[in-house]
């Protein structure tokens, strides 16, 4: 059976009930808020502490291999994401984002299930330097270089120099093992 690139192998139907769905999700949006309009005085001075716990409890950390973040209140959330799985980090700016000058730094990896970001971060201070510095330390992390961190102003992960010819020396010999194991 020989199936072309334009064959069409399945159209999707859609339910039609999922409009009355639609309109009971936008029926119980608007009632929630005019009920919860009264309760404003209360509930904005409750949403700003929550939001200072939330955003105490945000870390994120570049090491030399991943990028590890946590953050949660009441469900307490970690991440470890090695950085030769991301495959791109994109900077998301809203208008009120950009109104209060904060952009959002979402992480994508190769293999993740789903679509959208496996994380996003907003309001990094300097995300578009961060997501540099990310960036450059997964290029190096992919290319084996060791890890260097001076273009974020912190200064650069040294090595002893015995380790560091041991480590090429290693690296040789596997370069060696492999060309042999081509050429069997």
């Amino acid at each position: 059976m020989n199936v072309s690139e334009e064959t069409i192998l399945w159209e999707a139907e859609f339910n039609p009930k999922v409009k009355v769905y639609w309109l009971i999700s936008a029926v119980l949006t608007t009632l929630l808020t005019l009920v919860l309009i009264p309760l404003l005085p209360l509930i904005a001075p409750l949403a700003w502490y929550i939001a200072g716990l939330y955003l105490r409890s945000h870390r994120c950390t570049l090491t030399a291999r991943t990028l590890k973040v946590s953050r949660g209140v009441l469900v307490r959330q970690e991440k470890t994401v090695p950085l030769d799985r991301i495959t791109d980090l994109g900077l998301v700016q809203g208008p009120i984002m950009r109104m209060l000058e904060l952009e959002a730094v979402s992480v994508e990896t190769a293999g993740q299930s789903g679509p959208g970001s496996l994380v996003r971060l907003t309001g990094i201070r300097n995300g578009r330097a961060f997501r540099d510095a990310v960036l450059e330390q997964r290029d190096r992390v992919t290319s084996g270089e060791p890890a260097h961190l001076a273009s974020h102003g912190e200064p650069d992960l040294k090595v002893d120099s015995n380790v560091q010819a041991t480590l090429v020396e290693i690296r040789d010999i596997l370069k060696r093992i492999e060309n042999q194991s081509a050429s069997l």
